[in-house]
């Protein structure tokens, strides 16, 4: 009997169209001729050669791709997260790209900001000429976004930014950064808004974060804003409060619910092909039951996620996800991911933990995207505030 892969078993490409099977080919491919190649030393040497990927990335109309106008693509959301499939199958870092881009920044600009900002932005963004970053997660405000003390002043007709964002993908080779402040217009959460800044403004910083141990091919930074002036025309006109960032973080995540898949569906083949080329007792460590029996239960989980990423991808696209099913997507697919990255390593031994191959990158990057755009724990309690409709985030 011929092997399968898990896609075989599942008959998973008779779930996708060909406008879908296309782009899963186009990205697969300049995953294994572009990027492979070169991800286990990017990794290593904790860089990611920023402006020229951004270029071809644009080229395949890979970011913003589900937006609609501005030279992007307008593809299909489930179009959308199956490339993210793909690029998450090489790194996590390289979907973490495309996706603040496309999902964060631009979306931000797309959904909320005027005619100006848009024609300004967007097609420049959709090129890859340039790249946005997002800045919402501040030191001391991650999970609780409404804490943050990022301000915005009225100076005259001028605004005035301070403060401090964490943790930001492309913060320190961006051209312009989504900054969401506190503003003097109103108490509480809603006086929170968007602010368009570019990068090369007066008083913006963004300062790379070093020595990480996860999503090392990628670029993160601080961000610093020290009297930062902005026009009025700076501030995004359409949306007030977290209402803004928070369905910004909901189209970053619906991106994860499908990347993960990759990242579990690259770690377990693998450990499939390790497992059959490598010999113990005189014998290929594929054809142990206990080998097997791991193997199968992975295979399962991978298909199972898969299959929860198309359904919800559908559900988008006709206009019916909700909140609460994106996290659904999320906690399922990023848990079940970096627990078959681990098992994989297993099956590899000492060599599961050397970048020859895949599994132990995949299992460290994991380790970032089980907690950034919601920890599991604000995700099992987005759950069970559906399931009961009381609010257990305080």
């Amino acid at each position: 009997m011929s092997p399968q892969t898990v896609a075989e078993l599942f008959a998973l490409d008779t779930l996708v169209d060909d406008e879908e099977r296309a782009i899963i080919d186009t990205v697969r491919d300049f995953g294994a001729r572009r990027l492979r190649p070169h991800v286990a030393q990017w990794f290593e040497d904790g860089s990611l050669p920023v402006r020229d990927l951004a270029t071809e990335l644009g080229e395949l109309g890979l970011f913003g791709m589900h937006l609609e106008g501005y030279g992007c693509a307008g593809t299909s959301a489930t179009a959308y997260g199956l490339a993210c499939l793909e690029l998450e199958a090489v790194d996590s870092g390289l979907r973490s790209f495309v996706s603040v881009q496309g999902s964060l920044s631009m979306f931000a600009i797309r959904a909320f900001g005027s005619d100006e900002q848009r024609e300004e932005w967007l097609p420049r963004m959709a090129a890859g000429q340039a790249i946005g970053c997002f800045g919402l997660t501040e030191p001391d405000f991650g999970s609780n976004p409404a804490g943050m003390r990022t301000s915005a002043k009225r100076d005259g007709d001028d605004w005035v930014l301070n403060g401090t964002k964490m943790w930001i993908t492309n913060g320190s080779v961006a051209d312009v950064a989504v900054v969401w402040a506190r503003t003097d217009l109103d108490e509480g959460a809603r006086g929170i808004r968007g602010f368009v800044v570019p990068t090369d403004t007066p008083g913006f910083r963004g300062i790379e974060i070093e020595h990480k141990m996860s999503l090392r091919a990628s670029v993160t930074a601080e961000l610093v804003l020290e009297d930062v002036r902005l026009p009025a025309s700076a501030m995004l006109p359409g949306v007030e409060g977290l209402k803004g960032p928070l369905s910004c973080l909901n189209e970053a995540r619906f991106g994860i619910v499908f990347g993960a898949v990759g990242a579990a569906r690259d770690c377990l083949e693998a450990a499939v092909a390790y497992a059959t080329d490598r010999e113990v007792f005189d014998k290929s460590l594929a054809g142990y039951q206990i080998t097997q029996v791991k193997l199968a239960d992975m295979a399962l989980e991978v298909g199972k996620a898969q299959l929860l990423a198309l359904h919800l991808g559908r559900r988008k696209d006709a206009g019916g996800i909700r909140p609460e099913q994106i996290s659904l997507g999320k906690l399922n697919n990023v848990r079940e991911a970096i627990a078959i990255a681990r098992e994989c390593r297993t099956i590899l031994g000492a060599n599961g933990i050397t970048l020859e191959y895949p599994v132990i990158r995949h299992a460290n990057n994991l380790e970032s995207v089980l907690t950034y755009e919601g920890t599991s724990e604000m995700h099992q309690l987005m759950i069970g505030k559906a399931l009961t409709g009381k609010d257990a985030f305080r």
